[in-house]
Parts: C-alpha cells; structure tokens; sequence
C-alpha cells in the first residue's frame, strides 16, 4: 500500500488532495480548474485515491461545542491487557469518545471524550473506570487545532 501511494502522490494529485480537505463539495470541474486538470482526469484520480486507502471518506465537521457538548477531556486509563478488547469495545460505544489511542507508558489508553456538563464528564470517566485507573484532564482551550494536513509537493522534498 505504501508503495502505491507513492506511484499516486504526484504533484496534481497532491494538490488534490489538499483542495479536497479544503472543500470536499467542489466539483470535478472546479478542482480540475484548481489543479490544471480535465474533469475527467480529476475524477479518475479522485477514484484510485479512494481505491488506495488514502481518501477515506467525506463528510461534514460539526462544531461539538454548538450541539451542546461545551467540555473536552483527556482521560488516561491504565488498564491490564487482558481487558483491552472491553475497553474499546466500551469506547466504541460511547458516542461521547471520539478518539482513543493506545499508548506507551503508565496508561494503556488515552481518550478524547466531549461532554455536555461536568456532571456527564464524571459518568464518562466512571465508565471507562471500570477497566482500571484513571486520570483525567479538562481541556481548557484548544489554541490549536489543524483540520487540514497539507502535503508537501513530492517534487520539491
């Protein structure tokens, strides 16, 4: 896979990819406008980018905090192997865990939870202390927040 995505990373296609994360709804037409293409010739690249893995998918980004979910934390879960498949079974479903990482060091897991009050933080963080030791952390501001990874043209590395 990593080999293909090489072959398919050219500078058309990398600039692709970077007007998509910009805006997933433009048209063929447009983006092919953008990035010195046909139509056509966007939309072939467009499919064998997704055929590759490297597009997932597309969708909207929703403003969490606006839908009434106004704290972010971080919470750590030291848990023992034999409990991890219950623990991501667990996070997986739980609306509120939008992301969780295996990690290295004291803690097993980290998840990024939303919540709509402290309160519903708490049941969280009871939840996932069910699997074992817990440390929390609020988030108090997100001073940075990259939605977008750009890619380097390949022929400038």
């Amino acid at each position: 896979m990593a080999s293909e995505a090489k072959v398919l990373l050219d500078p058309k296609s990398v600039a692709i990819l970077n007007a998509l994360q910009r805006d997933a709804r433009m048209t063929f037409a447009e983006l092919g406008r953008q990035v010195g293409l046909s139509a056509p010739a966007v939309a072939e690249r467009v499919r064998r980018l997704e055929e590759a893995g490297i597009i997932r998918g597309y969708g909207a980004r929703l403003d969490l905090e606006a839908l009434g979910y106004s704290v972010t934390a971080l919470i750590e879960v030291a848990a023992p192997p034999g409990r991890y498949p219950q623990v991501l079974a667990y996070a997986e479903a739980q609306p509120e865990v939008r992301e969780c990482y295996f990690v290295t060091g004291e803690s097993s897991f980290v998840a990024r939870v939303v919540a709509r009050s402290i309160a519903h933080l708490h049941e969280l963080v009871q939840g996932l202390g069910q699997f074992g030791a817990t440390r929390t952390s609020v988030v108090l501001s997100r001073p940075l927040i990259k939605d977008v990874f750009l890619l380097e043209d390949p022929t400038d590395a």
